[in-house]
């Protein structure tokens, strides 16, 4: 399935997400990297095999065997922190003093430049709504030259990506 399958499959109702999802793939803000790893994160980061599909074969082509297996790390590693670290930051107490003990090798040699990889952590973990990582990602990506204009760009396609997969999902239901 490509992207513009994708589009057609939305409803009426969800006439901006297919806008938005058409002019999300052309951002001018970020270069061919971040944009085609930041829609494949958002995409795995939103479990619908569906998407999953359509994005990758759309843009799992323009990036590197290496590029692609980094994207889908970043996936990958922010479901396993998004939720313990949402959980220590709401939680509070004697948790976020305590050693997560958790893998995360991937962070340190993501196969990709760091803030790319960054950058779709930061995507991903919108997603998943934790506000700790959100804000320990945009950090490392400012820091490492990334714009205001780019962070939010990411921002944007994770969440027309995410409302996608949601439409698919409950389409699908009514249709069962």
């Amino acid at each position: 399935m490509s992207l513009e399958a994708l589009r057609a499959r939305l409803p009426d109702y969800a006439r901006d997400l297919k806008l938005n999802l058409g002019s999300l793939a052309t951002e001018p803000a970020l270069d061919q990297q971040k944009l085609a790893g930041t829609f494949v994160a958002s995409a795995i980061a939103s479990r619908n095999a569906e998407v999953i599909r359509a994005i990758v074969a759309e843009f799992g082509p323009k990036l590197s065997p290496e590029a692609l297996t980094a994207a889908k790390a970043a996936a990958a590693i922010m479901g396993m922190n998004n939720v313990y670290y949402r959980f220590t930051h709401l939680v509070g107490g004697d948790y976020p003093g305590l050693p997560a003990k958790l893998r995360m090798n991937v962070i340190g040699k993501p196969g990709v430049e760091k803030v790319d990889f960054e950058l779709w952590s930061l995507a991903v973990s919108a997603i998943n709504g934790c506000g700790m990582c959100m804000e320990a990602h945009e950090k490392v990506v400012k820091h490492g030259g990334v714009s205001t204009e780019q962070v939010q760009a990411a921002v944007r396609i994770a969440s027309v990506v995410h409302a996608v997969a949601g439409v698919i999902d409950a389409e699908d239901a009514l249709a069962a």
